[in-house]
C-alpha cells in the first residue's frame, strides 16, 4: 500500500518509503446496512452522520498514534489523502458511504525526532466563551518564537511568485499562503457522489 499510495501522493515521498501506510476512513455504510438488515427506515443521511463518521475515524487515528508512540514507533498524519480522494477510494475499493479521512505513515524513526512548537493555549483554549481578541499579538509572538527555533529558508516559503519572500515567514504566514489558493474543492462533490446528501 505504501508504494502505491506514494505514487498517488507524489509530493510526499516519505509515504512510499514508510514501512506502513494506513488510511483511516469514515464509515457510514455500516449503519445503513444495519437498518437495511433489520428492515428499518434510515432517514438520517445528514451532515451530522457524516460528522460522526469523520470524528470517529479521527479518534481511532489519535488512539493508534498514542499506542504506536508507546511502542517507540513514529507516526505522521497525512491529511493530503483528501486531495487524492477519488484515486485512493478506487485503490482501496471503498463502497458508497465510506471515505478517506486521513493517512498515517508508521515506522521506527531513522533519526531522533523533534516536536514542532504548538500554538499557545491562549489561542486554542477558550473558557466559557470564544474569545480571540488577543489573536494578532499571540500569533505574532508564536511566529517569532517558532522562527527563532526553526527558521524557514526562502526556498521553502510558499507561493513566492505571488507573495514574494517574507523576512519573517512564520507559521501564520505559511498557513495564510497555503489557504489563499483553492484546496480540496473536489472533496464535497466526491462525498455527495459517494452516497451522502448532507441534508
Amino acid at each position: 500500500m505504501s508504494e502505491a499510495a506514494g505514487k498517488t501522493i507524489a509530493d510526499m515521498p516519505w509515504i512510499a518509503t514508510a514501512p506502513l501506510f494506513l488510511v483511516f476512513c469514515g464509515d457510514h455504510r455500516r449503519m445503513r446496512r444495519i437498518a437495511e438488515l433489520r428492515g428499518r427506515p434510515f432517514p438520517n443521511d445528514t451532515l451530522d452522520m457524516f460528522m460522526n463518521a469523520a470524528v470517529d475515524a479521527g479518534l481511532v487515528l489519535q488512539n493508534f498514534i498514542t499506542a504506536a508512540a508507546a511502542l517507540g514507533l513514529g507516526c505522521c498524519p497525512i491529511s493530503v489523502v483528501r486531495n487524492h480522494v477519488e484515486k485512493l477510494s478506487e485503490m482501496l475499493e471503498l463502497p458508497p458511504a465510506v471515505f478517506p479521512v486521513a493517512g498515517l505513515t508508521v515506522g521506527y524513526p531513522a533519526q531522533p525526532g523533534w516536536i514542532s512548537m504548538r500554538l499557545p493555549p491562549s489561542v486554542t483554549v477558550h473558557t466559557d466563551r470564544y474569545d480571540d481578541r488577543d489573536l494578532p499579538a499571540a500569533l505574532d509572538a508564536y511566529d517569532r518564537r517558532r522562527e527563532a527555533r526553526h527558521a524557514t529558508p526562502p526556498d521553502k516559503q510558499r507561493y513566492t511568485d505571488r507573495y514574494g519572500v517574507a523576512e519573517l515567514y512564520g507559521w501564520s504566514e505559511d498557513k495564510a499562503r497555503q489557504y489563499s489558493v483553492p484546496e480540496r474543492h473536489n472533496f464535497g462533490p466526491f462525498i455527495r457522489r459517494h452516497g451522502f446528501e448532507l441534508a
